[in-house]
């Protein structure tokens, strides 16, 4: 019996907006919730809790929350014990701004809140809607309980925050200043998860490059305690003690990890890419060969007015240092079509870098204004939306392009893919991942379970996806059981 105010009954619906960050928070939110007692349902109308977890980068994502919080007023009012929370990074911004339009949300908290979910909900059965937004915090969501909807992959938040000023970026503003985990707390974590049969990690920070970097700045030029290998590894102590980012150290740690079969991570900022996390990939098995490197744009009188901190030349250069160390590197990049100022020539030289790096994937936006951003400011240079339409939709031929010869380099190659399930389309095909982070489908005749690793041949290329024969299943999953809901 649950010890708390709601009744074992209650069900909740848990909806999450935008990045791996936000998913990351929404798996610790459904860990709460669920050691509170309740159940997750997706239906609206079976609901007693409703929690929209959000983003606010791009302009749709509050048009999103909007459109569904104008939904929800309906139900709220046909049952007015139904509790509405909105959270993330909208709300963070927002804060009043939601409740003034959306007054039947009982609870606003902001992205260094999670941990509050629950109790808040449960204030608010007593005291009314309310907000609490905490502009500041050295938690991490990690610390908390997780309910996570994948047994064998698990996101790993190695940082939070982020000391970048890019024009166009609203998450310094709501994820706060960059604050990096101590280093042994990290491998814990991860060996923690291997030991409860997760096989694939994800290293998640809004800039992984420099991880540690703030750590070893507190460190450098002070007396060394018990706690310095704590907060920044055996290899920092046991070397020259500069300061420097920790995470290709954190790399070789991770992957060192028994059971732990791949290694990814994300977001790295191009300025940070550092050699010796180039040579970590290279040489670490359990590093996928997969970079996503964000571009944003192929001009450099652009990527100076982004505040991105590097030229075109410099990515290419770190692109080629890439690619030719790692073997069989696949990339994938972020482009922004229309930021403000952009012109002909601009996005011409965006869709060369384009056509010379050969993307095998891209997330390619429109720009749109976030208020509190510098570029948000820059109204008078606003590209129109007839012209951001017809860049956007070169952009596209190009990528696709690109993707599709990616794709089919791989027809007749030997990939190693985790099985993740049943394809949604056809229940006699089994859906997998490559290291590259390609989705493939083949047949099979007899269940595999989700979790298992699997040979398989590519027997044939689409554009966003590739076909093939099972050969053999190389490992079964570890797990035996969903991983429990407690508190760490």
């Amino acid at each position: 019996m649950p010890n708390s105010l709601w009744d074992v009954s209650r069900k909740y619906v848990l909806r999450t907006y935008g990045c791996q960050m936000n998913e990351h928070d929404s798996e610790r939110i459904a860990g709460l919730l669920e050691m509170d007692g309740l159940e997750q349902t997706e239906s609206f109308e079976e609901a007693d809790v409703i929690v929209l977890n959000t983003c606010c980068i791009r302009e749709n994502a509050d048009n999103k929350l909007y459109g569904q919080l104008g939904n929800l007023k309906k139900l709220k009012e046909q049952r007015p014990d139904l509790q509405i929370a909105v959270g993330g990074c909208l709300a963070q911004k927002d804060r009043d701004i939601i409740q003034d339009k959306a007054p039947h949300v009982d609870v606003v908290f902001g992205t260094h809140n999670v941990g509050r979910a629950t109790d808040l909900l449960a204030e608010a059965r007593v005291r009314g809607p309310l907000i609490e937004i905490i502009e500041e915090s050295e938690s991490f969501p990690s610390a908390l309980p997780v309910k996570r909807d994948v047994s064998h992959a698990a996101w790993v938040t190695i940082q939070i925050g982020c000391d970048n000023s890019c024009a166009f970026c609203i998450v310094p503003a709501v994820r706060g200043r960059e604050i990096s985990r101590p280093y042994k707390q990290l491998v814990d974590e991860v060996e923690a998860l291997a030991a409860a049969g997760i096989t694939e990690v994800t290293l998640l920070g809004q800039n992984v490059n420099s991880y540690g970097r703030d750590l070893t700045l507190k460190l450098r030029g002070a007396e060394l305690g018990q706690d310095a290998e704590y907060l920044a590894g055996e290899t920092w102590v046991g070397g020259s003690h500069t300061a420097r980012p920790l995470f290709s150290d954190l790399l070789r740690s991770v992957a060192e990890i028994p059971g732990i079969r791949r290694v990814r991570y994300t977001s790295p900022h191009p300025k940070d890419l550092r050699p010796e996390t180039i040579t970590a990939m290279s040489e670490i098995t359990e590093v996928c060969e997969h970079l996503h490197l964000p571009l944003q744009s192929g001009s450099d009188e652009v990527l100076a007015a982004m505040h991105r901190g590097y030229t075109v030349d410099r990515y290419l250069k770190k692109v080629h240092a890439a690619r030719n160390q790692i073997d069989d590197l696949a990339l994938s990049t972020d482009i922004i079509v229309g930021f403000p100022g952009e012109r002909d020539v601009d996005f011409e030289q965006t869709l060369e870098v384009a056509a010379e790096v050969r993307f095998d994937n891209a997330y390619t936006f429109v720009y749109s204004p976030r208020p509190g951003t510098e570029a948000a400011e820059l109204v008078d240079k606003f590209v129109s939306p007839a012209v951001t339409s017809t860049r956007m939709e070169r952009l596209r031929k190009v990528i696709e392009r690109s993707r599709r010869l990616g794709n089919h380099s791989r027809i007749g190659r030997h990939e190693e893919v985790v099985v993740e399930g049943h394809s949604k389309r056809d229940p006699d095909m089994l859906t997998g991942r490559t290291r590259h982070n390609r989705l493939i489908h083949f047949p099979v005749k007899r269940p595999i379970r989700p979790g298992s690793y699997a040979l398989v041949q590519v027997t044939a290329a689409r554009t966003f996806n590739l076909a093939g024969e099972l050969l053999e299943v190389t490992a079964a999953p570890k797990h035996r059981t969903r991983i429990p809901v407690v508190a760490s």
